[in-house]
């Protein structure tokens, strides 16, 4: 009887620490990394890109154009400005940014369980952002509309893989294009409570998106221990490559900067047109840029949270047309996120990139080519996670269902391993011995609903059972995921008051723009 009770027992810790495991793989606010980054570069080598990229800075230099206010901040901390070029002597960018950028942070959302650590060995798995096409099986290829929109948000905040709602998830071009910001914040608001990216395609806008998050924090917007705005926000800011910023970026930079807000500072790459055709040119040219940025930032509000963000890939040396999920861009990537670590700054990187035009077998190897590399080399803000097709000229609805589901296996893999008592099975092997098998002893019975990763669009059946299910190939089953999943949402609860007073906010500021799309 007491032998009986041990095993009742030992069934019940088994299933709790299965629970356990399976609860902090899938489902968690964000990955905490239990495994090792990966690099192959040489310590040598990453001394030497730093060191070229400081005479990038030094000798060549970073336009910032039509932005006086860079040109200022730029000549009060020492740097030489020669009309809108900006020569940095060496080491300058570096120790502005050491001086004052968290390595680390969080982004508060409004419902507290969701906010996000960005930085350390913490990973952050973020839709895809800014196509103007959508793609489904039964629509086809047609232009994104605010529905669109609201859908990938909702499917977003369903997926129990992706910790964030993002940002530009699709453009809605059935919107004016003066006005859209609001509709696309709001609905990160209302229809999600992940943390949310904001606007950037110019400074007012994205005072726009503070003074929404104002309102949807309320008296949670300021930390009441240090007075100080909470970041609730995180926001896009592309360099324009090669060694150049533009004012939009720039004025919405800065206006993120001075509310505590946090700004991805990623200079856009297509190598072999934007930048160098090597490896390590390519990353000397990313530093550099990002250096920049990134201490422009801090010039204008010491420790504004600030990532070192990278778009990298390649174009076709034949064709000209960019080209995702091969060998270089990943060792762009594996440096970039290495040298984001000896800066000491979060790293933004990766995604289910392709330039498939179908969620089809090309589509799904590179996408995946891209997004082990950066799970591997550490990635903190994983961008362009989910839906991402056609080089980023499309959101396919299939495709966030099949990128969705590679996001949970980078989970389970990224949790690391389990060596527990229950994980390390002494019992079952004790109970079968040598040339039985597992499938009936009582520590797989204890552990086989949580044993393994569980796709949702994977068929493993027979091809009898398969076929008479309709033979079916993946992207259809995602497909079929995606109407029970839009079916089944329900939007989280929100202060009418506060829903009211953001609809508000967004009349009357709508309401001072003249009936144009521009």
């Amino acid at each position: 009887m007491a032998g009986n009770k041990r095993r009742r027992a030992g069934g019940r810790e088994a299933r709790r620490a299965a629970h356990s495991n399976a609860a902090k793989a899938q489902g968690a606010a964000y990955i905490t990394r239990r495994v090792p980054t990966y690099c192959h570069a040489s310590a040598e080598q990453l001394e030497l890109i730093e060191h070229n990229a400081d005479t990038v800075l030094e000798e060549i230099g970073i336009e910032f154009r039509d932005f006086p206010r860079a040109l200022e901040l730029f000549r009060e901390a020492g740097a030489d400005v020669d009309g809108e070029r900006v020569r940095f002597p060496r080491g300058m960018c570096r120790a502005i940014i050491q001086k004052s950028a968290p390595s680390e942070f969080t982004q508060h959302a409004r419902n507290p369980s969701r906010s996000v650590k960005i930085g350390g060995d913490s990973t952050v798995l973020v839709p895809a952002y800014g196509s103007p096409f959508v793609r489904d099986l039964d629509n086809g290829r047609r232009y994104a509309n605010l529905e669109d929109f609201h859908n990938f948000v909702k499917l977003a905040y369903m997926s129990s893989s992706l910790h964030h709602s993002g940002g530009t998830v699709c453009e809605p071009v059935d919107l004016p294009v003066n006005k859209s910001h609001f509709d696309m914040v709001y609905a990160h608001m209302r229809y999600s409570d992940k943390p949310y990216m904001g606007s950037v395609t110019a400074a007012d806008r994205a005072q726009d998106t503070i003074e929404m998050s104002k309102i949807l924090f309320g008296d949670n917007f300021l930390d009441p221990a240090t007075g100080l705005e909470k970041t609730v926000v995180i926001n896009l800011i592309n360099a324009n490559s090669p060694m150049t910023f533009d004012d939009t970026m720039l004025g919405a930079a800065e206006v993120y900067a001075k509310a505590n807000q946090a700004t991805v500072i990623s200079p856009f790459i297509l190598a072999g047109a934007m930048s160098p055709v090597t490896v390590v040119g390519t990353v000397t040219q990313i530093l550099a840029e990002a250096l920049a940025g990134m201490a422009f930032v801090q010039l204008v509000r010491p420790g504004a949270p600030v990532v070192f963000g990278t778009f990298a890939s390649s174009v076709s040396m034949q064709s000209g047309a960019p080209t995702f999920g091969t060998p270089e861009p990943s060792s762009v990537l594996f440096i970039a996120a290495e040298l984001a670590r000896r800066l000491g700054v979060p790293f933004r990187s990766g995604g289910g990139l392709n330039a498939s035009k179908l969620p089809d077998a090309q589509a799904a190897y590179e996408a995946a080519n891209t997004l082990q590399s950066a799970m591997l080399a550490g990635v903190n803000f994983m961008l362009h996670t989910a839906g991402w097709l056609e080089g980023g000229l499309v959101m396919s609805y299939e495709k966030f269902i099949m990128d969705d589901d590679q996001a949970g296996m980078l989970q389970v893999f990224a949790s690391g391993i389990d060596d527990s008592e229950n994980g390390q099975a002494l019992s079952a092997l004790r109970e079968v011995g040598p040339g039985a098998h597992f499938l009936g002893c009582e520590h797989t019975q204890n552990n086989f609903q949580n044993a393994f990763y569980r796709s949702d669009i994977a068929d493993n059946n027979s091809f009898e059972q398969w076929e008479s299910e309709g033979a079916m190939d993946a992207a259809q089953r995602a497909s079929m995921k995606v109407k029970e999943r839009l079916a089944a949402y329900q939007a989280p609860e929100i202060d009418p008051a506060i829903d009211d007073a953001l609809l508000a906010y967004i009349a009357q500021r709508k309401g001072s723009f003249p009936d144009s799309n521009y």
